[in-house]
């Protein structure tokens, strides 16, 4: 009866040693589902900039709305007979160019 448990225990950890240690054993798995999911979110994140991308082409093709607000936002381009103001924030600045402080009231 000895000599068959021993077979039996022999048995079960042969059976045993793929699930551990052999290819594909559990602790890869537990790393590639790791590493699927980052890839996951990397993807996710580069599918919604594609979709951008695309909806910035569609606008560039479709009117011209898109490439006259373009020229002036990135190129800093004005139409003809436009005045550009640009305001800055901060101290305000007297005619000689010194900075008022305060003003008495």
């Amino acid at each position: 009866m000895r000599w068959v448990t021993g077979i039996l225990v022999v048995l079960l950890l042969l059976l045993q040693y793929p699930l551990w240690l052999g290819a594909g054993n559990w602790l890869q798995v537990k790393q590639l589902r790791q590493q699927l999911a980052q890839q996951q979110d990397v993807n996710a994140k580069l599918a919604e900039r594609n979709a951008a991308m695309r909806a910035d082409v569609q606008d560039l093709k479709q009117g011209l709305a898109a490439v006259e607000e373009r020229a002036r936002v990135e190129l800093g381009m004005v139409r003809k007979d436009e005045i550009y103001f640009q305001i800055l924030e901060g101290s305000p600045v007297d005619a000689n160019g010194q900075k008022q402080v305060g003003q008495a009231k």
